[in-house]
């Protein structure tokens, strides 16, 4: 790899908030760059800690949600996924809840998977990426007055076939199966 001159970090000269609501915050921010030169408008969306599960039955099926996205106005298959809360102490605790809360589904063997940014350039936040190995439906959907989901088992082939038709859209969850799937050789 060819070594080129050190990066550094721009300077916050000033931030001001123009939106923070509860599923919005953007703030513009005004930079000094390390030449001298200012940037005068900087825009910066925030986000709590995205969290997401590549859950994975004791009969090998994989757990995706269905769900509408009013952004792209379509109905699509998605891991299971959320954002950490004031009473999640870790990332793991928001999966594991966002897991049981949205399919019904908890147990098996945790670890982190991945941690990606959506947009490093404007956005805040991170998207951690678990994955959970041989999970137990242990109870009902307890979903949010504002969701509407619907639960379903993919063989392994079949999810490989859902994401070469392009049927998944997010791409923070997109990224962690296909390499999942690579790890695994189940091509």
């Amino acid at each position: 790899m060819k070594k080129n001159k050190n990066i550094s970090r721009w300077e916050t000269v000033s931030s001001e908030y123009l939106i923070k609501r509860p599923w919005l915050t953007a703030r513009k921010d005004v930079l000094r760059m390390p030449n001298g030169k200012i940037v005068p408008e900087y825009y910066v969306l925030e986000y709590p800690t995205w969290v997401n599960v590549i859950a994975i039955t004791k009969d090998g099926d994989f757990v995706l949600v269905r769900q509408y996205r009013h952004a792209l106005d379509i109905v699509e298959y998605e891991l299971c996924a959320g954002t950490m809360e004031d009473s999640d102490t870790c990332p793991m605790d928001a999966a594991k809840r966002e897991l049981l809360e949205e399919t019904g589904y908890a147990g098996g063997e945790w670890s982190e998977y991945s941690v990606l940014s959506a947009n490093p350039t404007s956005m805040n936040n991170l998207n951690h990426t678990f994955l959970a190995i041989g999970v137990e439906k242990v109870a009902e959907q307890h979903l949010d007055d504002t969701e509407d989901i619907s639960v379903y088992l993919f063989r392994k082939e079949e999810l490989i076939e859902l994401l070469k038709r392009d049927e998944m859209k997010q791409a923070l969850m997109v990224a962690p199966l296909w390499r999942y799937i690579a790890e695994n050789h189940l091509l």
